[in-house]
C-alpha cells in the first residue's frame, strides 16, 4: 500500500465537504476519483500533495513514498516551459542549485563537500543529467517539437495539459496525482497519455469525468454526500455496480421515510393514551412510549436524503419499481434553458470558402471549405494548434491580431442568434461575484434581465447561495463550467458553436448537455475528443 486516506471531516466556513472519506491506494494502482462538481476532489488533491493540511482525519504514506501532481492553472506564465517541467520534478531545483553553486564556495568546508557528492551521487541516480534531452525528446513524440522554449503564455489550454503530463512521466514519483488530465487535449495525445496510464509502472490518483479515461483506470472512488464509496473496477462497473447500489439505497430511504410516517402516527397516538389514561401505571407506560417513538423519530430526521444518480443506459435495464423510485428521489440536475422550433429549413448557417489562413508567415490550413445547415452537427477535428481555435475565433469576427486570412471568406448568417462556449472564459468575467458575471453576460447581448431571472439560472444550474457571492476565478472548473452554459444559451440561440463542452463537467452534468443537444432543433459547430460525446452527437466531420 502507498497510502491511507482517512479524512472524518473537511470544512470552509459552515460548509462541510468530507464528512467519511475512506480509501487507499496500491503499488501502480490506477484510481479515478469522481463526483458533483464543487463536491471537493480538487481540494482532496490538495491534501494529499500536503498544500492543504487543515482537515480532521489523517493521510498515511508508506516510508520513503514520494508524490507529484499536475497543476489545473498556471501563475509563473512568463517561465519557459522546460524550466517549468525540470523545476517541478521532484529535487530537481534543489540538487540542481547545489551542484551549480557549492563548487566556488564550499573550498575545504567538509560538510559542503559532503552536501555537494550526496547531491551529485542522488542527481545521478535520479536521472537528472540526461532528463532536459529526454524531455525534448518527449515532446517530439506528441508532435510538437520546440514547445519546451516557449513560455507557458503562449500556450494553449491542451498544449499546458501536454506539458503536466511530461512533468509526471519523467517525476519518478511511486504516486502521481492528476487533476482532470486530459482537459483540451487533442484525439492524438489522449490516446497516448491512456497508454500511459496502462503501462506506466507508478500509481496515479485521477480526478477526472472523462469516460475514455475512466475506461481503463482500476478502482473508481465517488466522493458522494461527503462520503466515499469504492467500486472495485473501471467505468462499466462502475455503471454497472452504482445502478444496483442506487437502487438498494432508495429502498433504504423509502424504508425510513415509512418508518417517519409510522413513528408520527405512534408519537401522537402514545400522547393521546397518556393524557386519556387515569391509572398512574398505564400513563408512565404510555410515556415511556411516547419518549422512546419521540427519540427514534428524531434520529430519523437528522438523514438527510442521499444523491441519487443513475445513468440512462442503465436506467432502462432497471425494474418498474426501481424505475418508479427514481422519477420521485432522482437528484436534481442542471436544466438547460434551450428553446427549440419546427422549422424545416435546410438553408446555410455558416459558411467557410476556400479559404487559406495563418499567422504571419505560418499557414495554417489552405483550401478549406464547408458549411453547416440550420439543423446540422458538424465536428472540428484535428490536433492541437492546427487551427480549430482559430477559424471557431475567425468565424465569429475576435481572431487574434496577427491572424492573416490569405484568401476565401468566413460567414454566419446575420440573421441568427450565436451562443458559444469558449474553452476558456474570457478575463472581463473572471474577477467578478457570479452573480454580477452572469448579469454582465445579458447585459452585454443587450438582454433584458432581472433579479428574479438570475436566481432561477442559478437555481437551475445548481448553484448554491454561497457561489451567488463568490468571484468566478474561485469557483470550481465544473462551476465555471456551467457559468459558460449559462452565457451560451442567453440569447436564445439557433447556432451553438461549442469548444470542449465537456471539459470539468460531472457525468450527470455531461449526460444532461448531450441529451440538450440531441434535442436541440438548431445548428451546432463544435470541437471536442470526447469519444463518448463525439459518438453521441453523430456529427459529420470536418478534418482540420
Amino acid at each position: 500500500m502507498i497510502c491511507d486516506i482517512r479524512i472524518s471531516e473537511k470544512s470552509f466556513g459552515a460548509k462541510t465537504l468530507f464528512s467519511n472519506v475512506n480509501f487507499s491506494i496500491d503499488d501502480d494502482e490506477k484510481v479515478a476519483l469522481i463526483g458533483r462538481n464543487g463536491i471537493g476532489k480538487s481540494t482532496l488533491l490538495h491534501i494529499l500533495s500536503g498544500k492543504d493540511s487543515d482537515y480532521d482525519g489523517e493521510v498515511i504514506f508508506r516510508r520513503g513514498v514520494s508524490v507529484v501532481s499536475t497543476l489545473q492553472e498556471h501563475f509563473n506564465d512568463d517561465q519557459t516551459v522546460i524550466d517549468y517541467v525540470l523545476e517541478g520534478l521532484p529535487e530537481h531545483k534543489e540538487l540542481a542549485n547545489i551542484i551549480r553553486n557549492y563548487p566556488s564556495i564550499m573550498n575545504d568546508d567538509l560538510k559542503l563537500i559532503d552536501k555537494y557528492t550526496k547531491a551529485l551521487e542522488r542527481f545521478t541516480n535520479l536521472g537528472y543529467f540526461t532528463v532536459e534531452d529526454k524531455i525534448r525528446e518527449e515532446f517530439k513524440n506528441f508532435q510538437i517539437p520546440g514547445l519546451e522554449d516557449r513560455k507557458l503564455a503562449s500556450l494553449s489550454g491542451g498544449q499546458k495539459r501536454i506539458v503536466e503530463i511530461i512533468k509526471v512521466m519523467h517525476s519518478n514519483t511511486h504516486l502521481a496525482l492528476f487533476d482532470e488530465p486530459t482537459n483540451h487535449m487533442d484525439y492524438v495525445a489522449k490516446r497516448d497519455f491512456i497508454e500511459f496510464i496502462k503501462n506506466k509502472k507508478q500509481a496515479m490518483l485521477i480526478v477526472s469525468h472523462d469516460r475514455d479515461v475512466l475506461k481503463v483506470v482500476d478502482k473508481i472512488v465517488e466522493i458522494k454526500d461527503g462520503k466515499s464509496k469504492i467500486y472495485n473496477g473501471n467505468y462499466d462497473f462502475y455503471l454497472k455496480q452504482n445502478s444496483s447500489t442506487t437502487a438498494n439505497e432508495m429502498n433504504d430511504y423509502e424504508n425510513v421515510k415509512r418508518r417517519i410516517a409510522n413513528l408520527k402516527i405512534k408519537h401522537a397516538e402514545y400522547k393521546r393514551l397518556k393524557e386519556k389514561s387515569r391509572n398512574p401505571s398505564t400513563i408512565h407506560r404510555f410515556k415511556m412510549l411516547e419518549q422512546k417513538a419521540f427519540k427514534e423519530l428524531n434520529e430519523l430526521l437528522k438523514i438527510e436524503k442521499p444523491s441519487f444518480w443513475i445513468d440512462e443506459n442503465s436506467l432502462k435495464e432497471v425494474n418498474y419499481k426501481t424505475a418508479d423510485q427514481y422519477s420521485k428521489y432522482k437528484t436534481k440536475n442542471i436544466r438547460l434553458s434551450i428553446k427549440n422550433d419546427d422549422s424545416k429549413s435546410k438553408r446555410d448557417v455558416l459558411k467557410v470558402d476556400k479559404v487559406s489562413f495563418g499567422y504571419k508567415d505560418n499557414i495554417l490550413k489552405e483550401n478549406l471549405s464547408f458549411s453547416l445547415e440550420e439543423h446540422g452537427r458538424l465536428e472540428l477535428r484535428g490536433r492541437n494548434g492546427r487551427g480549430k481555435s482559430t477559424i471557431i475565433k475567425a468565424l465569429l469576427k475576435n481572431a487574434d491580431p496577427d491572424f492573416v486570412l490569405y484568401e476565401g471568406s468566413f460567414w454566419i448568417d446575420p440573421t441568427i442568434n450565436v451562443g458559444v462556449y469558449h474553452q476558456e472564459i474570457e478575463k472581463d468575467y473572471l474577477d467578478l461575484p457570479l452573480y454580477q458575471a452572469i448579469e454582465k453576460c445579458y447585459l452585454d447581448l443587450n438582454l433584458s434581465i432581472s433579479d428574479q431571472k438570475i436566481r432561477k439560472l442559478l437555481n437551475d444550474y445548481l448553484f448554491s447561495l454561497e457561489d451567488h457571492n463568490t468571484l468566478l476565478r474561485k469557483l470550481s472548473g465544473g462551476q465555471k463550467s456551467r457559468f459558460q452554459l449559462i452565457q451560451m444559451l442567453a440569447n436564445d440561440p439557433k447556432l451553438l458553436i461549442l469548444d470542449e463542452p465537456t471539459n470539468h463537467l460531472d457525468l450527470p452534468s455531461i449526460e444532461e448537455l448531450e441529451n440538450a443537444l440531441n434535442k436541440f432543433s438548431g445548428a451546432i459547430l463544435f470541437v471536442s475528443h470526447d469519444g463518448y460525446f463525439i459518438k453521441k452527437l453523430k456529427a459529420k466531420v470536418v478534418e482540420i
